[in-house]
């Protein structure tokens, strides 16, 4: 067997934005901002990442419960900075997604921006969808740029969390998972991370399976995501990444029995505005 084989798989030419929630929206320095930052650097990065001085902009609010609001405020945000074509889709439910009607609009896209909400209706409403499929070929093969914020950016991983409340989340087995849309494979993203007190939860799932990386980024904080591996921070805040490649032993087997979880030899880093961090490939890909 030839273990030194590259990786088959094709890299994505366009580029992914994981961002943690609460990204400064009007300008105003409500959060500190980094020396040499800029209150909107999250939102702007987005925009400059097109690469375009009129690009298309759609704005996917279907993980919210109020999916006009929601828009409105992207694209009161979006105007400001310049972009004149902001699109905004909306599905209520599964069926809407399976028409074939918003298919060109993906195609003529440059950008496209999911909303926060519910992950959990981002997957159930498009997964295995052509709406999905147009998505992810636009992303790997013409360089479109896709960001998500809050439940937008968790719904990009697979592990997905969808469920685990900040008490639940210290019980072996109370996080609950599923899998994501897969624009990042063995990647756990979890949002709002410092803010809500979400390392335990993030821990758990990289403890059922530790191939998978955990990606906990903090409110007003992104993830700039180059060729499917290759990351960097930008925001205020920090971004917490949680290995288990080396964990000996955890009782994460325990579920159903009410213990509270117990890991040996998760491997943690902080990375702030201007680090690197290259997702590692452990699985090697296959049909």
């Amino acid at each position: 067997m030839n273990t030194d084989q590259k990786n088959t798989c094709p890299v994505p030419n366009g580029v992914l934005l994981v961002i943690g929630g609460h990204e400064n929206k009007d300008g105003k320095a409500e959060k500190e901002v980094q020396e040499g930052g800029h209150p909107r650097e999250v939102l702007e990065t987005f925009i400059r990442l097109t690469g375009k001085e009129a690009p298309v902009i759609e704005v996917i609010t279907t993980a919210s419960s109020e999916g006009q609001a929601s828009f409105e405020d992207y694209k009161k945000v979006f105007d400001e900075l310049g972009v004149k074509q902001i699109g905004h889709i909306h599905h209520g439910k599964r069926s809407e997604a399976l028409r074939q009607d918003l298919l060109e609009r993906i195609s003529q896209a440059d950008a496209v921006f999911f909303s926060g909400g519910d992950q959990l209706k981002l997957t159930s409403i498009y997964g295995g969808t052509q709406f999905l499929l147009r998505l992810k070929q636009r992303y790997i093969y013409d360089g479109l740029v896709l960001a998500g914020t809050s439940a937008g950016a968790m719904a990009f991983s697979t592990p997905m969390i969808y469920a685990g409340s900040k008490a639940a989340q210290q019980i072996a087995g109370e996080v609950r998972i599923t899998t994501g849309l897969e624009f990042l494979k063995d990647v756990c993203i979890d949002t709002h991370f410092v803010d809500r007190g979400r390392f335990v939860r993030m821990a758990q799932v990289i403890a059922t399976n530790p191939t998978s990386i955990g990606l906990g980024v903090e409110e007003d904080t992104a993830l700039v995501v180059r060729n499917g591996i290759e990351t960097e921070v930008i925001g205020s805040g920090i971004v917490i990444v949680i290995e288990g490649f080396r964990i000996t032993d955890s009782n994460i087997l325990n579920f159903g029995e009410d213990d509270k979880i117990a890991i040996d030899d998760l491997n943690v880093k902080l990375l702030a505005k201007g680090s690197r961090y290259t997702i590692p490939q452990h699985n090697p890909p296959h049909l």
